[in-house]
């Protein structure tokens, strides 16, 4: 049987909807198998359309139409045709009208968690990007704008809070046992800002007032029985709000903002207008259940979706095509927002690591897209790294051209411009020109172009002239659809170092000084020379990662150790022993011999920084943190060898260890919790630094080490202590990790949460039987495919998460992989899609391993009932490369 057509949506075919929706009143009646939802939409031809009037085309999927009416008037059923996916009403006034459906629905039945569905007893809606239409028939597109009343009805014992968007205006009860809510958004919104939350939950509130004095009403709603672990969520949010205030003028605008946790959920969370909902994983927290990671994810997740009520809600994208409008702009800002909280180096290493993780290798691979795609499938697939943090890097380069005073201004226009509309890059592009009288026509080519530039670098001293030339070429390579690339302009933050490591002036030939270390690069090719420079520079390029690039410097291993001790940029400073220890990895596979600097020379600067009191815990714990396997591999580039990477990196972790063992030793004795935990910044920090030391210096696995970490996971009194230690333990083949594993298992059975935890640690094992330990954990008790979290805990980490084993040479982990998407696919397509995308590099694997990854790729595309979500990222992905 031949294989449906997917349709592709393409940028350039955009046209504005035909009519305009000032008003929609919803009433939604709860049911498990049954819900019914009767939706009235005031509506008029849109003047700004192409072809206005015409017929009415809504979106629907999954519904059972009851009836349909315009003007009180009941159609017949040759008015209107129907099919899968739209309801059209052929002819409609040529002036305003109120179109009124009524359908139904089956939330019970609802395992791809997109629309309205029930799950564990709770009505919870998922609207982003096209799920509104799996409530009612509606123009499902994000440039539809309305005013929503929506009025809700259930069985009071069965569903006892009934929440939706915007303020309560009316609640009561009804015969019946029955009961309502009624709630209006006062602000215009698309329908994938909507949402409706209904069931048994507890909350906690608090209060919050704005600059201006107005008093907001704050709540978060989980399960009952899991109240005590809001406050974290709860403080993570009044500071968000407080912030956003001082930072970029923003003041909330509804008199209630309402959090929802529940444990089924795609995405991490969703933005929607004054009820955001959360995965509970990003909102329950305690010192026993939630590691400092956790914390930190929650805080800087609960900002993210709060930033986007400006960001998003107030403003939003014309079409998906826009999506990093919303997305990228607000990852920039809870980014800022961590940076302020806690540390901006921190914060700063952290975001390019994991831009470097996910980003690079989908701009280096089949799935390469620029940061606003011009064509999709389906847009599900496009909430990538590439639309989230490249976007945000994109808006960081802003900042850096036109300074933080420049971006401020550009950001003001933009909310005064653009307030109460979905709008678009070009327009938003705009504020910061004419706010700040700059030209960012080439800048644009950032949204427009895909691929991680790269820009190699070559510095020539002449000691005559006292002059140094920095000569830096961007080199473009080619991309899907994109053979050819123009030059980018960027941001090059630099400096350049003297002997004693003292900062020296950027006087450029023509006398001009390079204000803030900044140049601007626009050519394809171009040469800065600095005059004055008396004895030979060590320079410091791209500080601060000022732009999503590649850099090729080649510099000694003297000036790398240099920079590790000196460069006053602490990121440049773990940027330098990152290439260092990149470099001897890359010489161990290679199995150079002679090499000037070895280990022990990378352990004694990397000692240096971790014996440096003056400089954050956290920050000399990055330093001991050496570049992941992945991040190898982008280095290696064709044929990829995982296990030679994984052996090598071993190596060189086992010969700092060992050298370091007193310093880690005196390190991880210092900072000895004192006091009871707490999940601060600096508290964190110095939790981190132990723990890396602990993990470093026990490398060896001696009996001893092993007994050490035994001991430290046995007398840990909070999550982070205790997962750390399992992790290093689950690595180490012996008893002690099989005794650790079954006590977390006993202690912490009944907690879904923290056993996805346990899910993952063993998922991402190095041990060689790890593919089928994740086998056999998918028949475990608390394994639920149907559970997105599950899902990620499990096949997810061990997809993304386990190089090693994901590319045993047998193929056994992409069988695994393959074996759970098509499974997946059946029920969750979203879900199965994003879990395909651990396939993206396998063109870069040596031939044995390419042959059978790609293998398992056909045997997904062959599959009978693929969706559009996974057939979109497989096929992409099979597509050979040049």
């Amino acid at each position: 049987m031949a294989k449906k057509a997917h349709r592709t949506i393409r940028l350039n075919d955009y046209t504005p909807y035909p009519f305009l929706i000032d008003k929609v009143d919803l009433d939604a009646q709860l049911d498990p198998a049954v819900t019914r939802v009767t939706a009235k939409l005031k509506m008029k031809p849109n003047p700004e359309a192409k072809m206005p009037g015409g017929p009415v085309v809504l979106d629907g999927h999954g519904l059972e139409l009851v009836e349909v009416k315009i003007g009180g008037r009941k159609l017949n059923a040759d008015d209107y045709t129907l099919d899968a996916e739209h309801l059209t009403i052929h002819k409609v006034p040529d002036r305003a009208f109120t179109l009124e459906t009524t359908s139904t629905c089956n939330p019970e039945a609802n395992k791809a968690l997109t629309g309205l569905y029930r799950s564990r007893g709770i009505y919870c809606t998922q609207c982003e990007a096209e799920g509104f239409r799996r409530i009612t028939y509606y123009p499902d597109r994000p440039d539809v704008m309305s005013i929503f009343t929506t009025r809700i009805e259930a069985d009071a014992a069965d569903t006892p809070v009934l929440l939706s968007n915007g303020n309560l205006i009316d609640s009561g009860k009804l015969p019946k046992g029955r009961h309502f809510a009624t709630w209006n958004d006062p602000f215009r919104k698309p329908a994938y800002l909507f949402a409706l939350v209904g069931g048994k939950l507890g909350h906690i509130k608090d209060t919050f007032k704005t600059a201006s004095g107005r008093k907001v009403d704050l709540r978060i709603y989980v399960e009952p029985g899991k109240e005590d672990r809001c406050a974290w969520a709860m403080d993570s949010l009044k500071r968000s709000m407080r912030w956003d205030e001082k930072r970029f003028g923003r003041e909330y605008d509804l008199d209630i903002f309402m959090i929802v946790a529940v444990s089924d959920f795609n995405m991490g969370a969703m933005e929607n207008k004054g009820l955001n909902v959360f995965n509970d994983k990003l909102v329950l927290a305690s010192a026993e259940t939630a590691t400092d990671g956790n914390y930190e994810s929650i805080e800087a997740v609960i900002a993210h979706e709060y930033f986007h009520n400006w960001t998003g809600n107030r403003i939003t994208c014309r079409d998906w095509f826009q999506l990093c409008l919303k997305e990228g702009l607000t990852v920039f800002r809870d980014q800022e927002f961590t940076a302020d909280e806690r540390s901006r180096t921190v914060e700063r290493i952290g975001s390019v690591r994991g831009l470097r993780a996910a980003q690079f290798p989908e701009d280096a691979g089949p799935l390469a897209h620029p940061v606003r795609p011009e064509s999709y499938i389906e847009i599900n697939n496009f909430y990538t790294s590439t639309v989230y943090e490249k976007g945000a890097e994109v808006c960081r380069m802003l900042q850096t051209l036109l300074g933080v005073d420049g971006f401020r201004k550009g950001m003001d226009l933009y909310f005064e411009r653009h307030d109460g509309e979905a709008t678009t890059v070009e327009k938003f592009i705009a504020c910061f020109e004419d706010a700040c009288k700059a030209d960012l026509t080439q800048f644009m080519l950032w949204y427009r172009q895909s691929g991680t530039p790269e820009l190699v670098c070559t510095m020539d001293y002449d000691a005559k002239k006292q002059q140094a030339a920095l000569t830096i070429e961007q080199v473009l390579a080619p991309t899907p659809g994109q053979p050819k690339k123009k030059p980018f302009h960027m941001p090059v933050r630099m400096g350049l170092l003297g002997g004693n490591g003292d900062a020296l002036a950027l006087t450029l030939a023509d006398g001009s000084t390079v204000d803030d270390g900044i140049l601007e690069l626009k050519k394809a090719k171009q040469t800065f020379t600095f005059k004055g420079v008396t004895s030979r520079p060590v320079a410091s390029l791209l500080r601060d990662f000022s732009a999503p690039v590649n850099l090729s410097f080649a510099q000694s291993t003297d000036d790398l150790e240099f920079l590790m001790v000196h460069d006053s940029d602490l990121y440049n400073r773990w940027q330098a022993g990152q290439t260092y220890a990149t470099r001897l990895i890359l010489e161990l596979m290679a199995k150079k011999k002679g090499a000037k600097a070895g280990p022990k020379d990378l352990a004694r600067a990397i000692g240096h920084t971790i014996a440096d009191d003056k400089l954050e815990p956290a920050y000399r714990a990055m330093m001991l943190a050496l570049p992941s396997e992945s991040d190898i591999a982008r280095e290696v580039r064709t044929n990829v060898d995982p296990a030679a990477i994984h052996a090598a990196r071993q190596t060189v972790r086992r010969e700092i260890g060992m050298t370091l063992r007193d310093d880690l030793e005196k390190l991880y004795a210092k900072y000895a919790q004192k006091g009871p935990y707490k999940p601060d910044a600096a508290s964190a920090g110095q939790r981190s630094i132990r723990l890396a030391a602990l993990g470093m210096m026990t490398v060896e696995e001696r009996p001893a080490d092993v007994a050490k970490l035994a001991a430290h996971f046995s007398s840990a009194t909070n999550m982070t202590d205790q997962m750390t230690a399992l992790a290093y333990l689950a690595d180490i083949d012996g008893p002690e990790r099989i005794k650790a594993l079954a006590a977390f298992e006993k202690q912490w059975g009944g907690d879904s949460l923290v056993m996805d935890k346990w899910f993952a640690t063993q998922a991402m094992s190095d041990l060689p039987g790890t593919v089928e330990a994740v086998e056999k954990l998918q028949q475990h008790t608390l394994f639920q495919l149907t559970n997105p979290n599950k899902v990620r805990a499990l096949i997810g980490a061990f997809a993304q998460g386990n190089q090693l084993n994901f590319n045993r040479a047998d193929g056994a982990g992409y069988s695994l992989v393959a074996g759970v998407v098509i499974e997946l696919n059946k029920h969750n397509p979203q879900v199965a899609a994003r879990l395909t995308g651990a396939f993206r590099s396998w063109q870069t694997l040596e031939p044995k391993r390419r042959k059978l990854a790609k293998a398992a790729l056909e045997s997904v595309h062959v599959s009978q009932g693929l969706s559009r979500d996974v057939f979109e990222i497989v096929s992409k992905t099979l597509q050979e490369q040049d």
